[in-house]
C-alpha cells in the first residue's frame, strides 16, 4: 500500500459543512453513511475522520441547518439521522456560490490566460 502525504485527503476548512449539507440535500442519514457519501463521491480522495464529523453535525444542528432524529439502521440498530432544513438549503445556495467562486480565482492564478 502506497504511503499518503500528509495534504492527501485533507479539506479545506470550512469545507467539510458544505460537504454534510450537501450530502444531506439527497436525504436523511446518519453519521457513518455521511462520511461513506462524501468519501466515495471524491473518488476517496476525501477521507472524513469521526473526529471532525461529529463536531461539524452538532455545529450544524446548533445553527439549525440540519434537525436530527432517531431511527433504525439498516441493520435494525438505533441510529441519529440529520436531514437537511430549509436554512440548510439556503446555506448550502451561499455556500456553493462562494466555493465556486474560490475555484474559478484560484484557477485564474494556476492557469492564467494567455494574452
Amino acid at each position: 500500500m502506497a504511503k499518503r502525504t500528509k495534504t492527501e485527503g485533507e479539506m479545506l476548512q470550512g469545507t467539510l459543512d458544505m460537504l454534510v449539507l450537501q450530502t444531506l440535500l439527497l436525504g436523511p442519514a446518519h453519521g457513518h453513511t455521511v462520511a461513506h457519501a462524501i468519501e466515495r463521491g471524491s473518488g476517496d480522495i476525501l477521507q472524513v475522520e469521526h473526529g471532525s464529523l461529529y463536531p461539524a453535525l452538532h455545529r450544524l444542528e446548533d445553527r439549525g441547518w440540519i434537525a436530527s432524529f432517531w431511527g433504525a439502521s439498516e441493520n435494525n440498530r438505533k441510529a441519529k439521522y440529520y436531514k437537511l432544513t430549509p436554512s440548510g438549503r439556503r446555506q448550502l445556495a451561499a455556500e456553493t456560490s462562494r466555493w465556486e467562486q474560490l475555484v474559478r480565482g484560484i484557477g485564474r492564478i494556476l492557469r492564467p490566460a494567455v494574452e
